[in-house]
């Protein structure tokens, strides 16, 4: 009759575990045909996938089991993080390594993987799935004592399907600079409403980067509706960057503080399904991307595509999955021949283009991203 705050917590967690069952996620578009050519790896099994009868009357009762251990400001923090879906910075769920280890069926499962299998991915598999994300203490450490569990301290990660077609390099007077071209990259803090018009889909801003060879930013990130240029270039110094819409809903580049003119009603659709948006995060082998929104996103970016292709792939990235947009090394090798002509000019192989919950290309109806609603151009520093 009278029911322990922790029996209350443990409820409030057993009602917020992931479906078992789910269909295609919203706001996505059907791709025409080509099957999968334009998707990751995990995106022809919908996340969410139905578990046999046997496996969720087990993992129910291992899920309960472990809960029961966990002490009772342990079972907050987690409530924390799987009731805000991982919107909100939530602590580490450190917890003694040595007893992470369970079955389930004829499989073991670490702890960590169990939790995101019961709150995040019904379907998931092996540890080879997922990745740490750099927000949580265990990032890059080897602690042999404790490991967080926490299931939004890591994302899916999205692999890409058989060898993508061929692409060619986008013609190099898209990214001249033109008369409306500002000055120099502001700061982080200027984000003011100045717009500019993008020559089919590029920014005349990526000349910028290349000149200032500033070293106190990695990357600079402009902010697209349609055509037009909303707001400033953003100046990223810090190795990791949530782009959100509201606040407050990360710390970083905050969308919807930005002025826009745009009234078109898909803009203002696909505005507010922004949401969480992304994760964008320097690290020792490229930059991330993760997904933090409760829609797909798409991605184009030289690196991920074979260097012999003709068309450059977009790649769909659904939430809760990692996906590496750009790899320094690869960007390097990829460099046009002739130094002198590169150096007059940038090469877009150091930019990375991410459209929020609608795609373009040749799967898609929109050929350009310059079509897309609400999308980012991120312009990596290469000096």
């Amino acid at each position: 009759m009278f029911r322990t705050k922790r029996s209350v917590l443990v409820r409030r967690l057993w009602r917020s575990r992931a479906p078992g069952e789910s269909g295609e996620g919203e706001g996505g578009e059907r791709v025409h045909g080509a099957g999968g050519c334009c998707l990751g790896k995990s995106a022809n099994k919908v996340p969410g996938k139905a578990l046999g009868g046997s496996e969720a009357a087990e993992l129910k009762a291992l899920a309960h089991s472990v809960l029961k251990k966990l002490k009772e400001k342990q079972l907050e923090g987690l409530l924390q993080a799987v009731e805000c879906k991982g919107g909100a910075r939530s602590p580490c769920l450190l917890l003694p390594a040595a007893k992470l280890d369970s079955r389930l069926g004829q499989q073991p499962f670490s702890l960590p993987l169990l939790l995101c299998k019961v709150f995040r991915w019904p379907d998931l598999r092996h540890s080879s799935e997922v990745k740490r994300l750099s927000c949580c203490d265990s990032y890059g450490k080897n602690n042999p004592e404790l490991v967080c569990c926490n299931p939004h301290h890591l994302s899916r990660l999205c692999e890409l399907e058989s060898p993508p077609p061929p692409y060619t390099r986008y013609p190099m007077d898209f990214l001249k600079p033109t008369a409306d071209s500002p000055d120099s990259v502001p700061s982080s803090t200027e984000t003011g409403g100045t717009n500019f018009l993008a020559p089919e889909g590029l920014s005349a801003d990526s000349q910028l980067l290349h000149e200032t060879g500033d070293p106190s930013h990695w990357c600079v990130v402009a902010y697209w509706e349609e055509k037009t240029r909303v707001g400033r270039l953003y100046s990223v110094q810090e190795p990791s960057l949530d782009i959100f819409y509201d606040l407050p809903q990360g710390n970083g580049f905050c969308l919807g503080q930005l002025n826009s003119d745009n009234k078109s009603q898909l803009v203002q659709k696909v505005r507010s399904k922004i949401g969480y948006g992304i994760q964008l995060t320097k690290e020792v082998d490229g930059v991330w991307v993760y997904n933090r929104s409760s829609y797909p996103i798409f991605i184009k970016s030289a690196t991920l595509d074979n260097p012999d292709s003709r068309t450059l792939l977009v790649h769909k990235v659904f939430p809760g999955f990692s996906i590496k947009a750009f790899d320094y090394e690869k960007a390097y090798s990829l460099q046009r021949p002739n130094d002198h002509e590169f150096m007059q000019q940038p090469w877009t192989g150091f930019t990375v283009q991410i459209s929020f919950v609608k795609g373009w290309g040749q799967c898609y109806t929109r050929q350009f991203i310059s079509s897309c609603p609400c999308w980012l151009e991120v312009i990596f520093n290469n000096r």
